[in-house]
């Protein structure tokens, strides 16, 4: 009776625990595995510890230079998302136009619609206009799929703001430059960071648009679909879990941060 009266009143926290590992299962399974030294081609079964593949990353040929790429492609994604979606989602709360409806359900758009028909529309606008295949098109579509996931979470934050924030800044006579800069970008950049955080993991992580328009550039997604086919490196195990680590870390560092601040505030 005690057991069932504990478990009664500990059972979100259980079933949280549980579906966090669950969630982690995955990444946990790629850590064990970096660490493998597979008899055959094929990294699916446990055969003995080693460290090989850590102390030799780039040991598979062109693996560095996709993830190279992947990076770049992610990085500038990142940028050109983060400003555009920030502008559009400050434009749609803030200004009254015509059209305005129509436009924020035109945002949903990229989210709702399946990968492979953005893919496919892209495709064929690149070809009509003679554009050839690579890293641009790649840039310019990741940008495109990345742009609605920066504006939900900016518009976010900015329709949570208090104006009367903003109002007490230019009745202290701040110039609207000023006030931006001190009192709406910073109240704005949490969800301008969520948006750019998620971009970057979409646009790294991407296969199906990326292989419609990569033309013969190789991404780190697409060479790990590619290596599937021959044979799996243990390194695609390394850099999976050193971008896992990476992002824990990344999560730990916000979370610093942020109490930090509000015990300076407390």
């Amino acid at each position: 009776m005690a057991l069932v009266n504990w478990l009664k009143r500990h059972f979100v926290v259980i079933a949280g625990l549980l579906t966090l590992g669950y969630l982690l299962l995955p990444n946990i399974v790629v850590t064990v595995f970096s660490f493998n030294k597979p008899k055959g081609r094929f990294n699916y079964e446990w055969q003995q510890f080693s460290t090989d593949a850590w102390k030799d990353p780039c040991g598979v040929a062109d693996m560095c230079g996709s993830l190279s790429i992947s990076l770049q492609i992610a990085f500038w994604a990142t940028v050109g998302a983060t400003v555009l979606g920030s502008m559009i989602a400050f434009a749609l709360v803030r200004y009254r136009f015509r059209a305005r409806g129509t436009v924020n359900s035109l945002i949903f758009l990229p989210m709702a619609m399946p990968e492979v028909v953005m893919a496919a529309s892209l495709l064929t606008l690149f070809l009509n206009l003679g554009a050839q295949l690579g890293f641009w098109t790649i840039l310019i579509a990741h940008i495109m799929f990345c742009l609605s996931f920066v504006v939900v979470a900016v518009k976010a934050r900015v329709m949570s703001m208090d104006p009367r924030l903003e109002e007490a800044a230019r009745d202290l006579y701040a110039s609207p430059v000023q006030t931006f800069l001190r009192v709406t970008l910073p109240i704005a950049a949490p969800g301008i960071a969520a948006g750019a955080l998620l971009s970057f993991a979409l646009s790294f992580d991407d296969f199906i648009i990326t292989n419609f328009n990569a033309g013969s550039t190789v991404t780190f997604p697409m060479f790990v679909w590619g290596s599937a086919q021959r044979g799996t490196p243990v390194q695609i195990n390394v850099i999976g879990t050193t971008m896992f680590l990476v992002a824990v870390l990344l999560v730990l560092v916000s979370m610093v941060i942020g109490n930090r601040r509000n015990r300076q505030k407390a």
